[in-house]
C-alpha cells in the first residue's frame, strides 16, 4: 500500500514539475521552481510513513546566498528522498541509468540533474564540466563522493573529483552526514519491512580557500572525517 502512495505521489510530482517546465521555460533556466517540487514530495513521504522516524538538523549551517558542492555518504535511494528536507536548490550528481527508470527518471531529466555513465572517462570529464558550469550560475552541486551505495552502513572510501572541483572553483564543501537510511530502503530491496528510525545533520560547511591544487586529499579527508565522527 505505501509503494501504491508513493508512486501515485511521485507521479503526481512528475505532472506538477512537466507543467511547470513548460509554463516557466523562459524564466526557470535552472529549473529552480520545478527542484522546489520534490518538498513538498519529500515532507509528505518522510513524514507520514509509519515506517520512517527521521530527524533532520543542522539546518542552520546553510547559508541558502552561497553555492556548494555538498557532499554526504550513501545508504540507500531514502537518501535521496530525505536529502529534500534541506529545502536547498542543488544538481545531482546522478549514474545515468538512473535517468532512464519510468516517473523518476524523468524527474530527475525534467530537473536538470547531471549524469554519470561509470567506467567511462569520457562522461566523467563531462560531468565536472557541467558541475562547474552549474557552481559558477550559482547553483550547488551535490556529490556522493563513495560513488555507490554503503551495503554495510559502513562508509567508503571518498573519490577525489568533488574535491578537486572545490578547490578548482573556490567554493566550499558541505558535509552531510546520513544515518539509519540503509535500513530504510536496504540495497536491492523495495519492500517496507522493519522500522526505521535515522537522521540527516548538516554540517558546518568547510572552506576551500586555504587549499591548493595539490591538497585535494586533505580537504577529502578532512570532510570524511567530519561526516565519520557525527
Amino acid at each position: 500500500m505505501l509503494w501504491v502512495v508513493g508512486t501515485l505521489l511521485t507521479t503526481l510530482l512528475f505532472l506538477v514539475m512537466l507543467f511547470l517546465t513548460v509554463l516557466l521555460y523562459f524564466f526557470d533556466r535552472q529549473r529552480r521552481v520545478v527542484h522546489a517540487q520534490c518538498y513538498w514530495w519529500s515532507d509528505i513521504l518522510t513524514r507520514f510513513n509509519p515506517y520512517w522516524e527521521f530527524n533532520v538538523s543542522g539546518l542552520e549551517n546553510i547559508d541558502k546566498k552561497r553555492t556548494y558542492i555538498v557532499i554526504s555518504n550513501h545508504q540507500s535511494l531514502a537518501d535521496i528522498v530525505l536529502m529534500y528536507r534541506t529545502k536547498m536548490q542543488f544538481k545531482w550528481v546522478a549514474k545515468e541509468s538512473l535517468f532512464n527508470v519510468p516517473i523518476i527518471g524523468w524527474n530527475m531529466r525534467l530537473a536538470k540533474h547531471v549524469r554519470l555513465s561509470r567506467g567511462n572517462f569520457g562522461s566523467i570529464k563531462k560531468v565536472y564540466r557541467e558541475a562547474a558550469t552549474w557552481l559558477r550560475g550559482g547553483m550547488s552541486v551535490l556529490f556522493f563522493p563513495e560513488g555507490t551505495r554503503s551495503e554495510s552502513g559502513d562508509m567508503g572510501d571518498f573519490q577525489n573529483g568533488a574535491f578537486k572541483l572545490a578547490i578548482k572553483e573556490k567554493v566550499p564543501i558541505l558535509p552531510i552526514c546520513l544515518k539509519g537510511t540503509g535500513d530504510a530502503i536496504p540495497k536491492g530491496n523495495w519492500i517496507f519491512s522493519i522500522k526505521t528510525k535515522g537522521s540527516l545533520k548538516v554540517l558546518p560547511p568547510i572552506e576551500t580557500a586555504g587549499f591548493g591544487p595539490a591538497d585535494f586529499v586533505k580537504l577529502k579527508d578532512l570532510a570524511r572525517s567530519k561526516i565519520d565522527e557525527t
